[in-house]
């Protein structure tokens, strides 16, 4: 799980490559951060000609976790990376066209079908 403060990767085609996670949505007292969780992030690193500048806060999904998660039929997932998408503003739709590499499952339960239909592969 991931707490306030992480870096993450980015992974969609916004521009950005890498961010802080600088708060939660959804409770002030949020000890740990789960899959499918809108959470603010603060850019560190973005391309010069991305749509996404260096310092700018967005909103974004964290669509994986390198910590493992345990599901509801008992087995467990992890990835290789933290990773975040974008939002655009205060809907659920990415800020991007494109989004690189796996997502969980957990994100269409929560309402994120437009991510998981960009994403190349759903675990």
């Amino acid at each position: 799980m991931l707490k306030i403060g992480s870096y993450v990767k980015v992974t969609d085609n916004t521009g950005a490559s890498l961010a802080q996670i600088i708060g939660v949505f959804g409770g002030s007292k949020v000890k740990s951060i789960p899959i499918a969780r809108v959470v603010k992030i603060a850019v560190k690193k973005a391309k010069p000609d991305g749509s996404v500048k260096e310092h700018e806060m967005h909103r974004a999904v964290v669509v994986r976790v390198r910590k493992e998660y345990r599901r509801a039929d008992g087995t467990y997932i992890r990835f290789d990376d933290n990773a975040v998408v974008i939002l655009d503003g205060e809907t659920k739709f990415p800020k991007g066209t494109r989004i690189f590499g796996p997502v969980a499952r957990e994100l269409k339960a929560y309402g994120f079908d437009k991510i998981t239909q960009l994403a190349p592969e759903v675990l």
